[in-house]
């Protein structure tokens, strides 16, 4: 260490040194002393702030000048910055990085980085402080260039509804813009992610933006696509996206792109189209094509009605040749006239002339063009083609209606006229000269000519009438009668309107002249045609009305007034219509009343009428109407016929009924379920015990035997019969559909899925779904189905969202389920489940004494449904039904008796005996002291019994008894079998049939 002695020396050395090391350093250095006070500035820094050679800092002289002095060299806006740093670092002793602008010897500024760290002895004392600053200009000016074009960027996207978007394709991770986010509708700075996408895209688009997303993830390079965002607020936004993948320096890929907000791009284009469509439906429905010819260049542009009016395809090219070829050739010398002189002049025109078609039909058109120039002064004519053949047929057709109007009067006896008061008579038509016995040869008539024609007993009303009309300015019309020259007095109708002004001035009457003489003599022989009409209703007992075209009241007879107690006049003046009836029936009679009116049909109806009193009797309303020659109605005649005292035998017969069903739903409670058998009446029982529960019922039972409607009484009876029931046939459903069936897909889950589909399971939810022939379904089913039933959930085909059901299951099968569990072909677990509750249905042939009622309840149901009153059924029908062994079960009996009422003619019902099998009969038969096990034919059986019985059929020991079945039964079918009965008679010593010598074996 260096004695006191020579420390000044020695500091005066490390300061020279350290000069020297800062002038070598390429970059503005620093020292300042242990308070801050700048002391040295190398070279470089001194020659940049402009110093002089023999400024204090350039030999680092201190002079104890603040240490904030110094901050003068730094530009205004950053010196309290500065200062404020520089203070903490000095309290602090740590160290100091920050920027500032500095000002050169010019005047100029520059960004500068400084760094500055204390200088500290061993024992900790602050020697001084050193530091360095760093010209950053150029990155400041990069830096400020970067934050203005990313201004101009996000200005460039928000006025043009651009936003970017990037992916990295290794994280996945999802970058945009804040005017991407602000197209998205979420807040800037929002992080972008797949669900946050996805929860803005229209439902129908989302499907094709994961396929975006996933095709991006999967190095898909380019994408150009467009879809639609659905709103919070639930407008709809149209996007097109852009997208390109590339690859960094570092080989990290990326996706980048742009989001164009082009909603009003689609709503512009949407607002054209439409704007055409109305152009192009308003040229179709006015038939008015446009056009535009280029003279110079002989171009012609048609539009699509152009083109229909031609009757040429739309990729036809127009030409004037192709014109004039179209141009009916009568007409076509005029037409190129008009061409010539529109090139020759350049003026607009307009025509009329007729298109001959490929087909041979004419057309009318007329086109009108106005000719416009160019820059260049071409001239182009505008115009349109207008069909014209409707409104060419209308004119022709109103020259036709003419002549048909002069027919029409001549044969209706109707004149037309028109008179005016200060011009006297102005037209009549040739028929109103007839009418009134004028001649036309001598032309129009005076009006005194006229007036003397009128019977003298009607003139004075006549002329005050027509002095009215013309004060009034009012229509009018009058009957009187005209004396012909001849001696002839006609009745003449007429009728008169006024035509004014537009300032309000009579100009004169147009009318009718009718003669009427013909119909006023039927009008007065009706007239007593009707009085006769009324006395005789008033002798008829039933209630009887007469009523106008429109219902107007026009007479009731005398017992229809004695019972409801009103007057004829009363009874004219009601205005209500259907006001003596009833009123529960008084709708149901208008709309008859309606229905009637429109058809003219004969009918009756049943409805109560008011009587005088206040009560309501029942009567049999039947409507008859009365047409004139033109078949118009004229007349409505009403006639009600007292039914009280039937009704009310009615209704006593319903109620009695009514008991009568009530006391059998009490007995069987059960729908279509129809039986008092033990066997059914044990099924009944399970059905009601396991009805309200919610568990699963395995029904087992033959074909036929009403599996199903045991399934719909066990739902109906329990807490979700008011939801749904559905049923699937497990063995109707093909094997690659069963799980869409049952379980629903998604849109896209195999071929032909254009669309979800719910499945069985969802419809069911809340109520019961019935599965039956479950025996039949696959394993690969039976899997699924027991998740169901074990989870209570599952997935469509190709979703993968769980979908919870509350469903209850009642499953059925004809199969032995145990068997097939046994032999591998079901699953024991699924067996288990569904064999919660088992019910079995008994067989049909395990309760014959239900046939009888069974037969009851179809011939009944099926003699509604076709219209017959069948009142019994045959005897020998019953015993035949109960005889049979029904192997299709309730089925096979339904559709025996369903095709017998249909044939049935009469009140009594048969069925055929040929339509039984004759391959099965009853089994278990007791024939030689054995049980006969298996089903045989007919034939074999009544022939093992008769043997058994040595051929007698009646009586304890006899065949009928044996069989089960009646005497007279077992006696029809001997003879219809042609079974020959003496032969059994006799038995061999062996025991075997003895026939005429030879032996044969008794039926196995």
């Amino acid at each position: 260490m260096a004695s006191p002695a020579h420390e000044p020396e020695s500091k005066q050395y490390l300061e020279a040194q350290l000069q020297a090391t800062l002038n070598l350093i390429p970059a503005h250095t620093w020292y300042a002393n242990p308070s801050g006070g700048l002391t040295y500035v190398n070279k470089r820094q001194a020659d940049y702030l402009g110093l002089p050679e023999d400024h204090p800092l350039r030999s680092g002289m201190d002079t104890g000048a603040a240490w904030d002095s110094h901050l003068t060299f730094l530009h205004p806006d950053d010196q309290e910055h500065t200062r404020r740093i520089w203070s903490e670092c000095l309290r602090t002793g740590s160290t100091i990085e920050l920027s500032f602008r500095v000002r050169n010897g010019e005047g100029a500024y520059r960004w500068f980085l400084c760094r500055a760290e204390p200088v500290r002895a061993v024992n900790g004392t602050l020697l001084c402080w050193i530091g360095v600053n760093l010209d950053i200009e150029e990155r400041k000016q990069a830096e400020f260039e970067l934050r203005r074009s990313k201004v101009h960027l996000a200005d460039a996207q928000k006025l043009s509804r651009t936003g970017c978007v990037g992916m990295e394709r290794s994280t996945k991770r999802i970058f945009w813009s804040e005017e991407a986010a602000r197209i998205y509708g979420y807040p800037p700075g929002t992080e972008p992610t797949p669900e946050l996408i996805l929860q803005r895209s229209h439902p129908d688009d989302v499907g094709l933006l994961k396929e975006v997303l996933e095709r991006a993830a999967q190095g898909v390079n380019d994408f150009d696509w467009e879809h639609r965002l659905l709103m919070p607020d639930g407008s709809i936004k149209h996007l097109h996206d852009l997208a390109h993948c590339f690859r960094d320096e570092a080989g990290n890929e990326e996706i980048v792109g742009a989001i164009m907000d082009i909603s009003e791009r689609k709503v512009a284009e949407e607002a054209i189209r439409r704007s055409e469509a109305y152009l192009a439906e308003a040229q179709k429905l006015s038939h008015t094509g446009s056009f535009g010819w280029k003279v110079s260049s002989g171009e012609i542009f048609w539009s699509d009605e152009t083109f229909r009016i031609f009757e040429c395809d739309l990729k036809t090219k127009p030409t004037l040749e192709f014109v004039l070829l179209r141009v009916h050739p009568d007409d076509r010398e005029l037409v190129q006239q008009q061409i010539d002189r529109a090139t020759r002049d350049g003026e607009g025109f307009g025509l009329e002339h007729r298109l001959q078609l490929p087909g041979g039909s004419i057309k009318h058109v007329r086109v009108t063009a106005h000719p416009s120039r160019d820059r260049a002064g071409n001239i182009e004519f505008v115009g349109a083609v207008t069909d014209i053949t409707d409104q060419r047929r209308a004119e022709e057709s109103v020259r036709e209606s003419e002549a048909y109007l002069a027919e029409a009067q001549k044969l209706s006896h109707t004149g037309s006229w028109a008179w005016s008061p200060e011009q006297d008579i102005r037209y009549w038509s040739e028929e109103s000269y007839r009418v009134l016995g004028f001649d036309p040869q001598n032309g129009l008539p005076r009006k005194e000519e006229y007036y003397r024609r009128i019977h003298p007993g009607d003139q004075p009303g006549f002329m005050e009438l027509i002095g009215a009309a013309i004060r009034d300015k009012t229509d009018w019309e009058a009957d009187y009668r005209i004396v012909h020259p001849d001696g002839p007095v006609r009745d003449i109708h007429v009728v008169g309107h006024p035509v004014l002004s537009t300032s309000g001035r009579l100009v004169e009457f147009v009318g009718t002249v009718i003669d009427v003489t013909e119909r006023k003599r039927a009008e007065e022989e009706l007239r007593r045609s009707e009085m006769e009409l009324r006395e005789t209703l008033d002798f008829a007992p039933q209630l009887i009305a007469v009523y106008g075209s429109n219902r107007e009241r026009l007479y009731v007879n005398r017992v229809g007034l004695e019972y409801a107690g009103v007057t004829l006049g009363q009874w004219q003046q009601t205005q209500a219509q259907g006001a003596f009836v009833h009123p529960a029936d008084r709708q149901r009679e208008l709309n008859y009343f309606a229905s009637a009116q429109l058809n003219g049909a004969v009918g009756q109806l049943e409805l109560r009428l008011r009587k005088g009193d206040g009560s309501y009797h029942w009567f049999l309303a039947r409507y008859n109407s009365v047409r004139d020659t033109n078949g118009q109605i004229r007349r409505w005649y009403v006639s009600c016929t007292d039914i009280e005292d039937r009704k009310r035998a009615e209704e006593k017969l319903r109620q009695e009924n009514v008991a009568l069903r009530e006391e059998i739903d009490e007995t069987s409670m059960f729908e279509e379920i129809v039986g008092t058998s033990p066997a059914l009446q044990s099924v009944l029982s399970r059905i009601s015990a396991v009805a309200p529960s919610d568990s699963t019922v395995l029904i087992s039972g033959e074909t036929g035997t009403g599996k199903e409607l045991v399934a719909r009484a066990i739902h109906r009876r329990s807490s979700r019969g008011s939801r749904a029931f559905v049923s699937v046939n497990c063995a109707a459903i093909p094997r690659d559909l069963i799980l869409s069936e049952l379980f629903g897909h998604e849109k896209g889950a195999f071929t032909g899925a254009t669309r979800r589909r719910i499945g069985r399971f969802e419809l069911a939810h809340g109520g019961t779904i019935f599965l039956d022939e479950v025996g039949e379904l696959l394993p690969d089913t039976q899997v699924a189905l027991l998740r169901v039933l074990q989870e209570r959930e599952f997935e469509r085909v190709g979703g993968s969202h769980l979908i919870h059901v509350d469903v209850r299951v009642v499953a059925a099968t004809n199969r032995d389920l145990k068997a097939a569990v046994a032999n591998g072909t079901f699953r024991p677990d699924l067996f288990y489940r569904l064999n919660v509750f088992p019910v079995e249905v008994p067989r049909l042939r395990e309760r014959k004494e239900d046939i009888l009622m069974l037969a009851e309840y179809f011939v009944q149901r099926y003699g509604k449904r076709a219209g017959k009153n069948i009142r019994s059924i045959d005897k020998k029908t019953l015993d035949l039904l109960q005889a049979y062994y029904w192997p299709g079960n309730i089925r096979e009996l339904q559709n025996v008796i369903e095709r017998s009422v249909i044939l049935s003619s009469g009140e009594m019902f048969s069925v055929d005996e040929a339509w039984l099998s004759k391959e099965t009969v009853a089994p278990q038969l007791r024939v030689d002291g054995k049980r006969q096990d298996e089903p045989r034919t007919e034939r074999e059986i009544i022939e093992a019994a008769l043997a058994e019985a040595k051929g007698r059929i009646s009586g304890p020991s006899g065949a009928a008894a044996k069989l089960g079945i009646p005497p007279s039964t077992l006696d029809h079918r001997i003879k219809t079998l042609k079974i020959d009965k003496t032969k059994f008679k006799f038995r061999g010593a062996t025991g075997y049939l003895v026939e005429s010598g030879a032996r044969s074996k008794p039926p196995q």
